[in-house]
């Protein structure tokens, strides 16, 4: 459940539920889905495969006003085929796939506008860009080592020909206007716009109104093809949040921008409405600052972007949208009181199709929360995958996780009230089975109890109060606490299903020390260490907890083993991987890598550092934060039961949040 202020007053938010206009086109209400990478989400063909219609068709059921679709790419010059769709690849196709999505859609009264991009850039991932082009010459933002050429001018002119055609395709399709993917994120259009990247001594390149003719010559394009009625929406980074090339500022950090700034931001919004832009999608950051455009959790707020999205809407007469987690009452008011006039919702309306109804009902406590992980939508697209959603696995896959009552009811014994628990007893209990859920403990939560203390990891707390309502409201479903499971429940002809979801344990290594505690301990009461901590294990949790840890006041030092934190950029969404490396020393965190812990007295660590020395660790406390392994007490009766069984999420694979809600849907659709 998303959690809200009790005020009547202030979750009064009828306002977003009155229709708005886009040039000639009128909306629904001020909701907008917003934009989204269709990677893996094109037919062979650049089409719109199933999955891609059904997930959108999904939203606009929801309620939404208007669906913001794709983004899609101009052409393949720059992508793999079939990697997303494409409008000028095979224009029947992709009409005609349009057009089976766009008649159920509209028949909700949704509107629906494709987003067209150029692609990445210099800002591509390494070995994603087939020509390796920029603005001017450059290295690559991830490899340094990789250059890019400068764009020539037939191949900018071939650009801005392709955007027009495709626009054109668009509209033919039924399409009620397009988004250009532009001056935004640091992808390759947004390089032609800043100075720090674009160096040309061409038309294209110079003074700021040069810099944007690639998008003004675009919109100019589009008009004189599709008329001027057809709208045309802009997607704009107000402020880069650059400091260094690959390197990003920090919310509140004072810096000297490198990028654009807000008064350029603005001079550049009043460029690009006079070009003829219907309204401007409004966002700030850019692939050096990537955390700015997908905020993780560590934001520690939602709507982030109204102040940009204000400041933009003072210049500017043409409507602006923002996004950034608008999953609150005050937080949508505060943008229509400043003037925004559509509000966005992107990671949200994965995590719950049906958000704006439930908005509308005012039923802000049945909304299953987006806890701004990543791990379902930004990273798996950082793998070329499509996007999904942590919280809900049928994201994307509508049609094939689709559920379905059962030929037989059955009695479902689930053991364990964490993740893998809480969501196969809501899936059972969803499809009619009977289901009787054991938690040992006194609370359902499992490990995200103690996970979820931090602020910035709220959105989990409001995770499990949410299951906890749903399943409350199931007559089919019993919740028993401080229950254990014995060999007598595997055995008894009371249950004909038995699924394990104990979850996982703290790996504490034996270093000597009877004095050190678990992160798990110090979550549930930080109070359990002193001023300075040491923390043993800089991976995800360990640095959450150092960063939560200093957030109460105390002197943190990391010790991590490996060369980098986190288990480095690859193993979450780069964005919150670059957000934490810069969070951590930004806040005064010590981080010590390559350096190994030997042992421990009393609390002082000894340890190896990367070049062989010994050195000790002082005083303070010490929490472990090494990781954990699976917690299944009962292998021996799964392997021996005759009954119907499964084991799933962290007692069968340590993984994260999203590895055990997907591994208990995968089970308990098809029970």
């Amino acid at each position: 459940m998303v959690v809200v202020t009790d005020n009547v007053e202030k979750r009064n938010v009828s306002r977003l539920f009155e229709s708005a206009r886009i040039g000639s086109l009128e909306i629904k209400n001020r909701t907008v889905m917003a934009p989204l990478g269709l990677v893996g989400y094109s037919d062979s063909e650049g089409g719109f495969s199933k999955n891609a219609q059904d997930m959108y068709i999904r939203r606009a059921k929801g309620g939404v006003g208007l669906l913001t679709v794709g983004l899609v790419v101009c052409s393949y010059d720059d992508f793999e085929k079939g990697s997303a769709p494409c409008p000028i690849n095979n224009p029947f196709d992709f009409m005609n796939t349009s057009a089976e999505m766009l008649q159920q859609i509209h028949s909700y009264g949704t509107k629906a506008i494709c987003m067209i991009s150029a692609g990445s850039g210099r800002s591509s991932f390494p070995g994603a860009s087939k020509k390796q082009w920029a603005p001017s010459e450059a290295t690559n933002r991830f490899d340094p080592n990789q250059k890019h050429r400068a764009m020539t001018h037939a191949e900018i002119e071939k650009t801005i020909s392709d955007f027009v055609k495709g626009a054109a395709i668009c509209k033919a399709s039924g399409f009620d206007g397009v988004e250009i993917h532009a001056v935004h994120e640091g992808y390759l259009f947004d390089q032609f716009a800043m100075s720090l990247f674009n160096h040309r001594d061409d038309e294209f390149g110079g003074d700021l109104e040069h810099r944007l003719k690639i998008v003004t010559d675009i919109v100019k394009g589009i008009k004189a093809q599709c008329g001027e009625d057809f709208p045309v929406s802009i997607r704009f980074s107000l402020k880069s949040f650059i400091k260094e090339i690959r390197n990003g500022a920090l919310p509140g950090e004072k810096f000297e921008e490198k990028g654009r700034d807000i008064s350029e931001g603005l001079e550049a919004a009043k460029i690009l409405e006079a070009a003829g832009y219907d309204m401007l999608n409004v966002d700030a950051g850019t692939y050096d600052a990537w955390f700015w455009n997908h905020p993780p959790m560590y934001f520690d707020k939602k709507g982030i972007y109204n102040t940009f999205g204000a400041q933009v809407k003072s210049v500017v007469d043409i409507p602006v949208a923002v996004a950034g987690r608008m999953d609150d009452p005050e937080v949508i008011n505060s943008a229509l009181d400043q003037g925004i006039d559509l509000v966005e919702f992107g990671r949200p309306l994965l995590a719950d199709p049906d958000l704006p109804n439930k908005i509308k009902a005012d039923d802000w406590e049945d909304i299953r929360p987006c806890i701004s992980c990543q791990d379902g939508c930004l990273a798996r697209l950082e793998k070329g995958l499509p996007f999904s959603c942590t919280v809900n696995p049928a994201t994307g896959r509508e049609a094939a996780y689709r559920l379905t009552a059962p030929l037989k009811v059955k009695n479902v014994l689930v053991i364990g009230g964490g993740p893998a628990g809480l969501e196969t007893a809501w899936i059972c209990g969803t499809r009619g089975h009977n289901v009787t859920l054991f938690e040992s403990n006194s609370e359902l939560g499992g490990e995200l109890i103690p996970g979820s203390k931090p602020s910035f990891k709220s959105n989990d707390h409001e995770l499990v109060l949410w299951y906890t309502r749903q399943l409350s409201k199931m007559k089919n479903v019993t919740i028993k606490l401080n229950t254990s499971a014995t060999k007598k429940d595997f055995d008894s002809n009371e249950y004909d299903t038995v699924v394990v979801a104990t979850g996982s344990k703290p790996i504490v290594p034996d270093f000597g020390s009877n004095k050190m505690v678990t992160a798990s301990d110090v979550l549930t009461d930080h109070n359990k260490v002193g001023q300075k901590v040491t923390v043993i294990g800089g991976g995800l949790v360990g640095c959450e907890t150092a960063l939560w840890l200093e957030r109460k006041g105390k002197d943190v030092t990391i010790v991590e083993m490996s060369n980098d934190i986190c288990g480095g950029p690859h193993a979450q969404s780069f964005a919150n991987y670059q957000m934490m490396k810069e969070l951590l020393p930004y806040e005064g965190i010590d981080v010590q890598l390559n350096t190994k812990v030997e042992s421990i007295d009393d609390t002082n660590v000894n340890v190896t550092t990367k070049d062989g020395n010994k050195e000790t660790i002082s005083g303070g406390d010490v929490v472990c934060a090494l990781g954990y392994s699976p917690n299944n007490p009962f292998m021996h009766l799964l392997a021996t039961t005759d009954k119907e069984s499964y084991l799933i999420g962290d007692s069968h694979n340590v993984s994260n949040i999203m590895g055990a809600i997907w591994s208990a849907y995968a089970v308990a659709k098809d029970i």
